[in-house]
């Protein structure tokens, strides 16, 4: 039986945490460069509506590290459910490659992919969510708090797919996650639900940024506007007004708080330069680790762990 990466709470909790540890350990091996070419041979369609360079050049470097070649699929080669249907593109995509990556608007699209393929598909981000970016998210924060214990994590800004990813880990591992936000852009209902009835963690939903860093391990901020929204920018940027993350705001986290975002950032808007800058920020590390948790990822999907 295939296993996709759609969600992260399709996987159970050790299959998450074992994904951590093979992570570290190719990792390792790369650093040091060791020859490991566990996709020899192998080649990964990535599809890609949605464009970004860290989720292709994450992938695609990650992959031919590993000895396989991964070919790129933008919206000219593919226009993902309008040119023909989902479930016609990932038959014939599956019938020539090995794994299937795609970055994506609409989520069913992602789902309908996964359900029609022959191969395993790796979800490279939806307007719901984000799995490989929290994965690299948690692998970060293990590597610099040395642990996963006790963990709150502050996430300040639009309730979007990094939010719900956030939300569905919650439902696996113990942490304390708050998202402070403004009103008029919640998080999924379903979701947030679904994390707190679960009763793996402490889910919080607030609307003051201030609060919501209180005595957190880490402060987590996004866009204001994801891509596909970059219209609304203007009549988002009063609503989410006391938002931007300042030495200020980090003040009120714990002395040793580490400051995330998942690029690109706005710079003097949902985050200012001395903290991107400060000590507490870990975000070109937290980028790094995308490749190393998607590899990590990919090798899980191919049953070579």
């Amino acid at each position: 039986m295939k296993k996709d990466f759609v969600h992260i709470d399709d996987w159970s909790a050790d299959d998450v945490l074992a994904t951590l540890d093979l992570s570290v350990e190719v990792k390792t091996k790369l650093k040091n460069r060791e020859t490991f070419n566990p996709f020899k041979d192998y080649t990964m369609a990535m599809v890609f509506a949605k464009p970004s360079a860290r989720t292709r050049v994450s992938f695609e470097t990650g992959f031919a590290r590993l000895g396989g070649h991964a070919i790129f699929l933008g919206p000219n080669e593919i226009d993902m459910g309008k040119r023909e249907p989902v479930k016609d593109v990932a038959r014939v995509l599956s019938g020539y490659n090995d794994i299937i990556m795609a970055r994506l608007f609409e989520h069913e699209h992602m789902l309908d992919l996964a359900r029609h393929s022959q191969v395993p598909v790796i979800n490279g981000l939806t307007d719901y969510n984000h799995p490989c970016q929290i994965m690299a998210d948690i692998l970060t924060i293990k590597e610099c708090r040395g642990h996963l214990d006790h963990l709150k994590i502050a996430y300040l800004g639009d309730g979007n797919n990094i939010v719900h990813s956030w939300l569905r880990l919650a439902v696996l591992l113990p942490l304390h996650f708050v998202c402070a936000c403004p009103e008029l852009y919640p998080p999924d209902s379903r979701t947030v639900r679904r994390a707190v009835q679960a009763g793996v963690s402490r889910i919080e939903i607030l609307h003051d940024p201030g609060a919501a860093v209180c005595n957190a391990d880490v402060v987590y901020t996004d866009v204001w506007a994801s891509m596909g929204k970059k219209h609304e920018i203007d009549q988002r940027q009063a609503h989410f007004k006391g938002f931007t993350v300042t030495p200020e705001l980090m003040s009120n986290a714990k002395p040793d708080a580490f400051f995330m975002h998942c690029l690109p950032a706005q710079r003097g808007m949902e985050v200012v330069d001395e903290v991107m800058e400060s000590p507490a920020s870990i975000i070109f590390q937290q980028a790094e680790n995308r490749m190393h948790a998607q590899n990590a990822i990919m090798l899980k999907v191919a049953g070579m762990a």
